[in-house]
C-alpha cells in the first residue's frame, strides 16, 4: 500500500558540467512511484567554477582551496534548498533529509577512492535540515566502482516489465542504464558526454556549451581522429567500470589532437560529438541489442545534433531502439539525478541498500551515505 503521506526528501546534484546544482524536492509514495513537488537550478559563479576545474588536476596548496570550495558549494547548495522551499511553500521541518552528491574532484577507484568536495556539516547548519552526503564511499570500500549509483533508481523508476529499456544519462560523462523486462540491470561509464565539447567551445567561443550543437552541426567529423579517439583503452574494458575528468581531460584531448593539427576546429567539435554518440551506441548495441528504446537524460538531451548522431549511430549498428528523451517517460531529463539523490536518501533513511552490485562491482549490496544531523 503507497503511503498516504509519505516523507519528503531533497536531492542536490552538481556533475562533471561544473555548470551548476540542480535540486529536486520530492515524494516517493510507492516502491516504484515518485512525486516531484518543485525543481530549482542554481548556477555556478565563473571563479568557482574556473576553481573546481583547477582542482581536477594536482596544484599548489589544493587542501585549502578545495577546503574553501567545499565551503561555497555548501552555500550554493543552501540557496538550492531555499528556493525548493519556497517554490512549494514548504517548510524545513517537513523535510526528512537532503541527499546531497557532492562536486566530483578525484575518482580513483582503482585506488581505494573517490572524492567529492562538499561540507555537509555546514550545509546542515545553513539549511536545518538532516544531510546525508558521500555516497560513493562505501562501495568503493565493498570492492565496487562507487559508480554509476544512478542504475537503481532508474530500474526503480524507469524500469517496465515487459519492455528492456536504456536510460543513457549524458552529463559531462556518458552513462547508461540497461533496464531488463526480467528485472536485471546492467550500467556502467561509456566515456565523455559533453565535457569534451564543452571544452573545446570555451576555448574557441569563449561558450559554455553548444547550444542544440548548432556548432558541431556546422563542421564535419574527421574519420582519423574520430579513429584516434575511439582507441582509448578504456573503451575496450568490459564493466563494472567508471571514468570521469581524471581521464578525459583537456590534456587527453590535445594529446590526440597533437597528430592533427590542420582539422578546423568546427570539424573537432563536430567529431567530439560523433565520438560521444558512437560510444554510447556501442556500448547500448553490445549490452542490450534488443531494447526497444533509449530515453536520454542529462544536459546532452538538449543537443538536437547529438541526440540525432546517437540514433544514426544506432541504426548504422541495425539497432532499432528509437532515441527519446525522458520526458517521454515522464521524467524532465534536466531532474532525473537530482531525484536520483532525492531517492538515495530515502534509501539510506529505510536502511536500504543503494547500490547495485552487478554494476558497480562491488561485493554485495550497501546501505550508502553518511548521516549529518541538522
Amino acid at each position: 500500500m503507497p503511503d498516504s503521506n509519505p516523507p519528503i526528501f531533497i536531492g542536490l546534484m552538481s556533475g562533471t558540467s561544473l555548470d551548476g546544482v540542480d535540486g529536486a524536492l520530492a515524494s516517493f509514495p510507492g516502491d516504484s512511484a515518485i512525486h516531484t513537488i518543485a525543481t530549482a537550478y542554481v548556477p555556478f559563479p565563473n571563479p568557482l567554477r574556473a576553481e573546481l576545474m583547477a582542482l581536477q588536476a594536482p596544484g599548489n596548496n589544493e587542501i585549502h582551496r578545495e577546503a574553501v570550495c567545499a565551503n561555497r558549494l555548501a552555500q550554493l547548495y543552501a540557496e538550492c534548498i531555499s528556493q525548493l522551499l519556497t517554490k512549494s511553500g514548504t517548510s524545513c521541518a517537513k523535510v526528512r533529509a537532503v541527499g546531497v552528491h557532492g562536486q566530483t574532484i578525484r575518482h580513483r577507484p582503482e585506488h581505494g577512492y573517490t572524492r567529492q568536495t562538499n561540507n555537509p556539516a555546514l550545509l546542515a547548519e545553513l539549511c536545518g535540515i538532516d544531510v546525508i552526503a558521500d555516497f560513493r564511499s562505501r562501495d568503493i570500500a565493498a570492492g565496487g566502482q562507487g559508480a554509476p549509483l544512478v542504475p537503481a533508481f532508474h530500474q526503480a523508476i524507469f524500469g517496465h516489465p515487459h519492455e528492456t529499456r536504456v536510460i543513457a544519462n549524458i552529463g559531462g560523462i556518458g552513462n547508461i542504464s540497461v533496464l531488463g523486462a526480467d528485472g536485471t540491470v546492467i550500467g556502467f561509464d561509456t566515456g565523455p558526454g559533453n565535457l569534451l565539447m564543452d571544452f573545446w567551445i570555451t576555448q574557441h567561443q569563449g561558450k559554455p556549451y553548444d547550444a542544440a550543437g548548432a556548432w558541431a552541426a556546422s563542421g564535419s567529423p574527421h574519420p582519423a581522429l574520430l579513429q584516434s579517439l575511439l582507441d582509448e583503452p578504456y573503451l575496450k574494458l568490459s564493466p563494472p567500470k567508471s571514468t570521469g575528468r581524471d581521464l578525459f581531460h583537456p590534456q587527453w584531448l590535445t594529446g590526440k589532437l597533437a597528430a592533427f593539427p590542420n582539422v578546423p576546429p568546427a570539424d573537432v567539435q563536430g567529431t567530439l560529438a560523433s565520438f560521444t554518440a558512437i560510444t554510447l551506441a556501442n556500448a547500448v548495441a553490445a549490452s542490450a541489442p534488443h531494447a526497444a528504446s533509449v530515453h536520454v537524460c542529462g544536459g546532452g538531451a538538449h543537443n538536437a545534433h547529438l541526440m540525432q548522431c546517437l540514433q544514426q549511430a544506432l541504426t548504422e549498428r541495425r539497432h532499432l531502439a528509437t532515441v527519446k528523451s525522458t520526458e517521454a517517460l515522464g521524467v524532465p531529463p534536466n531532474h532525473v539525478e537530482a531525484l536520483a539523490f532525492a531517492w538515495l536518501a530515502h534509501r539510506h533513511v529505510e536502511r536500504q541498500a543503494g547500490n547495485l552490485p552487478r554494476v558497480t562491482g562491488a561485493k554485495g549490496l550497501r546501505i550508502l551515505g553518511a548521516l549529518y544531523p541538522a
